[in-house]
């Protein structure tokens, strides 16, 4: 069958993306072919996409690296034609041919059975980036992080993995502290959840301090780089840090001082490799006892010619919220 897909394709000149036909036997082997119906925009595909070799390897690709659909066949009697799935991280969009083709094939161990109590434009709502943040809550939450201990701060918070913390954090009943360099978007943070809206420098300015301090029991660190060296004096006794990402940099400075004196944690989260039995469960609950009430307002839809502008504004940092592709809009 002929479907499209979002080529990326190096040239001398540079990287050229265009929507292109492609067949099902172009498809690599996989256990699962699917139809695929929606995506979402997160950093990691907007590197893919500029032609980033630490993503992805060899072009021409199709980068995406969540996709949500029905599946067309199996060879896994897990799956049958008709089941809704969701697939996210694994190889998916990066050495893979990824959801921003309206076919996917892929290994079974790669697709969750998406849950009734969400839609499929809910899943892609979330995205990677959604379920990496709900991820760091459930590791921040099996470390001892509770509603009652403090404030908690989420770094990124305009960005497609700290608006989706804020929110589930207020949720969850958490006070939280959304630190962002977009002061424009303080009130749309509030709306979010967000207790108090602080720029960088209020916390950057105790980077390099060994102790400072402690104002919160825990940070979600979205960005990486100096900022976790910077938080990591200000959480509280047997409090932690989970980061998650490297836009800020991929290097950390910290001295052991708060890990011998108040016992503080850091935590890495990985939404890529983690086992599927773990990701069923973290989609479970969004469809349930994590469902957002205003997931909706917090997400773009992005048209197929629209995906272009969308990638180059997260690759350049200027993304607010989630961006959810619909793969059958023109």
């Amino acid at each position: 069958m002929t479907f499209l897909a979002y080529r990326v394709t190096e040239t001398e000149s540079g990287m050229t993306a265009t929507w292109e036909s492609r067949e099902d036997d172009q498809l690599p082997a996989g256990d699962v072919l699917i139809d695929v119906q929606y995506s979402s925009v997160n950093y990691k595909d907007a590197l893919s996409a500029s032609g980033n070799k630490g993503v992805t390897r060899a072009f021409p690709h199709t980068p995406g690296i969540d996709a949500a659909g029905v599946v067309v066949s199996s060879t896994d009697a897990a799956f049958k034609a008709g089941d809704e799935v969701v697939v996210f991280g694994y190889d998916l969009g990066m050495n893979t041919e990824g959801g921003y083709g309206q076919r996917i094939r892929v290994p079974s161990a790669w697709v969750l059975a998406k849950p009734a109590g969400i839609s499929a434009a809910e899943t892609m709502a979330w995205g990677t980036a959604g379920f990496t943040a709900a991820l760091s809550v459930q590791k921040l939450e099996r470390a001892g992080m509770q509603p009652s201990k403090g404030p908690v701060i989420v770094t990124g918070a305009t960005g497609g993995v700290g608006s989706v913390a804020v929110a589930l954090l207020a949720k969850l009943g958490y006070d939280v502290v959304a630190l962002s360099g977009k002061a424009e978007q303080e009130t749309w943070l509030k709306e979010l959840g967000a207790n108090r809206v602080i720029g960088r420098d209020e916390v950057m300015a105790l980077k390099g301090k060994a102790m400072a301090k402690p104002l919160y029991q825990a940070a979600l660190d979205t960005v990486g780089g100096d900022m976790v060296s910077a938080l990591i004096p200000q959480i509280m006794p047997e409090g932690a840090v989970s980061t998650c990402g490297m836009i800020a940099g991929v290097k950390v400075e910290a001295s052991v001082f708060p890990f011998i004196l108040r016992g503080v944690s850091l935590l890495g989260v990985d939404s890529v490799e983690i086992p599927q039995a773990e990701k069923q469960l973290v989609l479970n609950k969004a469809a349930a006892e994590w469902k957002l009430a205003g997931l909706q307002t917090m997400t773009t839809n992005v048209a197929r010619s629209e995906l272009a502008g969308i990638l180059t504004k997260v690759l350049n940092g200027q993304g607010v919220g989630r961006y959810r592709v619909d793969l059958n809009a023109e």
